[in-house]
């Protein structure tokens, strides 16, 4: 875990991470929401519905934001003020095996001791599947 205080922390400044979703994290997703989109939980209505495996829930993809802040731009300090995503694509649960989460800050704000984080989050082949923002205060 990063510990970097407002100052250590510089416009440009990159972070990336490996991240995974499996089927088994959907069914642990799906308990704590209760979101039984079928979609989501079965394979057969999705392909019924044009894509070849179940469709991973947004809101898991871009949980790892959490991750990004928490644990490592800027890590510890950190407290998430504001986050805006868009999925950019359909995220399908064969191709969430290996996603590439990466943040890159592209402002600070002095007076709150806050940092504004582009965002994204590519599949396996490199597709872009999450795009956003988030604020991230840093604590003292």
């Amino acid at each position: 875990m990063n510990t970097y205080t407002y100052e250590e922390i510089t416009i440009g400044q990159k972070v990336e991470f490996a991240a995974s979703i499996t089927a088994e994290q959907m069914d642990l997703f799906r308990g704590i929401t209760g979101d039984e989109n079928p979609l989501h939980t079965s394979a057969e209505f999705a392909k019924g519905k044009g894509f070849s495996d179940r469709v991973v829930y947004g809101m898991l993809t871009a949980s790892f934001l959490s991750a990004l802040a928490g644990m490592y731009l800027p890590g510890e300090r950190s407290l998430i003020q504001q986050v805006e995503v868009k999925n950019t694509s359909p995220l399908l649960l064969c191709n969430a095996g290996n996603l590439r989460v990466r943040g890159e800050v592209v402002e600070k704000n002095d007076t709150f001791s806050r940092i504004t984080v582009k965002v994204t989050i590519a599949d396996a082949a490199g597709n872009k599947v999450l795009r956003g923002k988030m604020q991230v205060l840093i604590q003292k």
